[in-house]
Formats: structure tokens, sequence, C-alpha cells
């Protein structure tokens, strides 16, 4: 059971971080959602769990997971970054159209 949690969650991160990295159209609430039920579902198994109980495949699968997610947090941010940035370059053009001219420093033609 914990195993197929584990790579049922590896698959959603998979596909949400190769998406990312490749610009490919998503449903991010789908994958929000996904990834969201395989986090709780994975945080429900191992409660309880003696870390020292893991038998060999799920260790590798939960360091793979590990690795995974850190790989997905990183695309994350560098994608709501690059959003940040279209945000404040929209805000300012939208700003600067609607601006009138009066309290901007202008010089003036004839100086």
């Amino acid at each position: 059971m914990l195993l197929a949690c584990i790579k049922r969650l590896e698959a959603v991160v998979e596909e949400e971080t190769e998406a990312l990295e490749t610009r490919a159209p998503l449903d991010l609430d789908g994958l929000n959602r996904r990834k969201s039920q395989g986090l709780l579902e994975l945080t429900r198994l191992t409660r309880d769990l003696d870390p020292a109980a893991l038998d060999t495949t799920e260790a590798i699968h939960l360091a793979r997971l590990r690795d995974k997610l850190a790989r997905n947090q990183q695309v994350v941010a560098l994608h709501l970054r690059a959003l940040e940035e279209i945000d404040d370059t929209l805000t300012q053009a939208a700003l600067a159209r609607d601006s009138d001219g009066t309290y901007s420093a202008r010089t003036s033609l004839r100086s």
C-alpha cells in the first residue's frame, strides 16, 4: 500500500515538473489536487511508521520521491518568479498607459 502511494505520487510530481519544464499545457488544478491527495495519503501512511521497518524498495522509492519533490519545488518556484515578473511588467505598462504624465519627471524639449 505504501509503495503504491509513493509510485502514484512520483508519477504526479514527474508529470507536473516535466510539463512546467517543457512549457506544455497542463491542468494545474487537477495536478495540485492529485499532488495534495497523494501527499496527504503518504502522510497518513507514514505517521506511525518506524523508518527501520521500511523494506529496501520502499526506502529507495522514498528517497527518489524526496529528490523529485525537491526538483519540483525548484521548477515551481522558478515558474512563480516568472509569473511575478510578468505581472510586474503588465502592471507598469498599465500604469504608464493610464498616466497623463503630470507627476512624471519630463525634460523640456527647449532645454
